[in-house]
Parts: structure tokens; C-alpha cells; sequence
């Protein structure tokens, strides 16, 4: 059929050609295409994440057995069962550890949230100054490493180098931070001062998604910056308070660093003193690996424990409200 010529009526229409180079994409490539871009997170999830989880698990369930005084005569990994958890748990020194680490959290956790929670308030307010400033300050403690915060507390922390315990001293007052009674409430200290910045600004993230008008709406029915923030802002940023929670408790059964930098200050502060201080010990001091992976997952296995109980909880009191 030449140019500008019509089809004849009735005659099946001439297929069009397709344009050189155009190919129609491929249902398979086009699902797969996400996939190529998870793929290096997930390579890195599973190797650096997922497959010590799993060796750990596994190493808590064997046992070496040495030959001769040494081992020198040889050894043999066996299969254990449960003796090692047995183990673990029959050391007075790891169950100690974890009712301290409990005791810990039940008390700075509220303490941190609540310190969090009123700065992103005040900082959220209309009569707040220079908000951006004081942002950056209260959040410039979470940029120091958890090493040097503690040499820096410790230092503060010790008698005849604290300026602080010195003052106190001249007024009349006995600070010993240090002590048998307070050195976990010290430490405590540095947890708060580091880590209340950062929940600060994932409330106040949440808190600047809170529409304008929902404010307007409240200063025309009359309510004050207290009603404000009780009524709107606290119930609006629940996300983010579960969230910020459930960190900071399985952070607190982390607790290494900062007890471990704190010991070098003190006596009152034993190899065991947190869970993973106990399986650290363990593992590279007793040369027990495998009581140190049973210990590192009775850690884990408190963590998601409490942590999906608590998530149980807040969701049990959402859905009676």
C-alpha cells in the first residue's frame, strides 16, 4: 500500500513497526529490578548480622572436650544440649548482672525519656529562643564516642581530680560517685547525658509533624501550652515515645563500654557487672566460648522478651482506648 492511500473497507490493519532499538521490558526484569537494589543490604544484613546470630546460637549448644592436662593430647566439640545455658545461668555473677541491668533500666529509662520528652517540648514551643542552637547543644553529647565520655565522667567521678566532688567537699557535702551504692547510678548518668539528645530529636521530628492548624484549633478553644502539649502533642507522638523506649531498653542490656572504662576508676565494679561484661569474660578469660555464646543468647533473648512485651503492652492500652 503506497503513501496517502487508504485501506480497503473491511481489510485487517497493517501491524506497525516497531522502532528500531525499542523492545518491550520484560514482566521478570521488572520484578526482579528491586531486588538488585536490596541486594548489597541484604548481603551485608545477612553476613554481618544474621549469620553470627545463627554460629552464636550454634557454638551455645557444643562443648570442646580437651585430652590431657592442657589439651595437649588433643579435643573434641561435642554436643552439649542445654549444660551450657545450665552453666550460664548457674554463675551467681551473670545472674546478678542481669537483675543490676534491670534495676538500671527501670529507673534511667523513664529518667531519660521523660528529660527527652520535656526538651523537645520546650524547644517545640512558640516562646522558645534560639531553638536551632540549643538543638545542636543538648544533641552534641551523642557525638562522642561512649569511651571517651566515660574517661571523661571517670575522671570527674574520682576524688582529688573532680572539681565537682571538691566544691561539694568545701560546701560541706560527701560525694563519692564511686561508691559500692552509686557507681551504677554514675554510670547511669553518662547513659542520660549521651543518649538524651539523640531521643530528643526523633520526638522532635515527630512533634514538627503535627498539622498547624490542630495548634490553631487549641488556642481558640483557650488551652494553655500544658493542655497543648497533654492533650495534642504527647498522644500524637506515642510512635515515637515506643519507639525511643524500646531502644533505650535494649540498650541498656547492651551495657559494655561505659562499666568497662568506669572499672579501671573503681573496685566496685566487677569483671561480670553487666551480661555482656559476664559473656566478654567468659569467652575471652575463661577461654569458654561456648558458655559465652549461651550467655550472649540468654542477653538477646531477654531483649526481644522485654521489648515485645512492653510493644504488648502499649498495644493492649491502644486498643482499650
Amino acid at each position: 500500500m503506497t503513501a496517502g492511500t487508504r485501506p480497503a473497507p473491511g481489510a485487517a490493519p497493517t501491524p506497525r513497526a516497531t522502532a528500531p532499538g525499542r523492545r518491550g521490558r520484560r514482566p521478570g526484569a521488572v520484578a526482579l529490578a528491586p531486588w538488585a537494589f536490596l541486594a548489597p543490604f541484604l548481603g551485608l544484613f545477612v553476613l554481618c548480622f544474621l549469620l553470627p546470630i545463627l554460629y552464636a546460637f550454634y557454638q551455645s549448644f557444643l562443648r570442646v572436650r580437651r585430652f590431657g592436662l592442657f589439651g595437649e593430647e588433643g579435643r573434641e566439640t561435642v554436643f552439649a544440649g542445654f549444660d551450657n545455658y545450665a552453666r550460664a545461668l548457674g554463675q551467681d555473677g551473670f545472674v546478678d548482672s542481669i537483675g543490676r541491668v534491670l534495676l538500671f533500666g527501670v529507673v534511667q529509662v523513664p529518667v531519660m525519656i521523660g528529660l527527652a520528652l520535656l526538651l523537645a517540648l520546650l524547644l517545640e514551643s512558640a516562646s522558645a529562643t534560639w531553638p536551632a542552637f540549643f538543638r545542636a547543644a543538648f544533641f552534641m553529647p551523642y557525638g562522642v564516642p561512649g569511651v571517651v565520655a566515660s574517661l571523661l565522667w571517670g575522671f570527674l567521678y574520682t576524688p582529688g581530680l573532680s572539681p565537682v566532688i571538691d566544691v561539694a567537699g568545701a560546701v560541706g557535702l560527701e560525694l563519692d560517685p564511686l561508691g559500692p551504692d552509686t557507681v551504677l547510678w554514675s554510670i547511669a548518668n553518662i547513659i542520660t547525658w549521651l543518649f538524651v539528645g539523640y531521643n530528643m530529636l526523633i520526638l522532635i521530628a515527630q512533634l514538627k509533624t503535627i498539622p498547624e492548624e490542630l495548634y490553631e484549633a487549641a488556642r481558640i478553644d483557650g488551652a494553655g501550652p500544658f493542655q497543648t502539649a497533654w492533650r495534642i502533642q504527647i498522644p500524637l507522638i506515642r510512635p515515637a515515645l515506643v519507639l525511643t523506649t524500646v531502644f533505650s531498653v535494649i540498650g541498656t542490656l547492651q551495657l559494655f563500654a561505659e562499666p568497662l572504662i568506669i572499672k579501671g576508676f573503681t573496685v566496685n565494679i566487677d569483671s561480670a557487672y553487666t551480661p555482656n561484661m559476664a559473656a566478654f569474660n567468659s569467652a575471652f578469660t575463661d577461654n569458654d566460648y561456648n558458655v559465652a555464646a549461651a550467655q550472649s543468647v540468654i542477653v538477646a533473648l531477654a531483649a526481644f522478651v522485654l521489648s515485645f512485651g512492653f510493644l504488648r503492652l502499649v498495644d493492649r492500652k491502644d486498643r482499650r482506648r
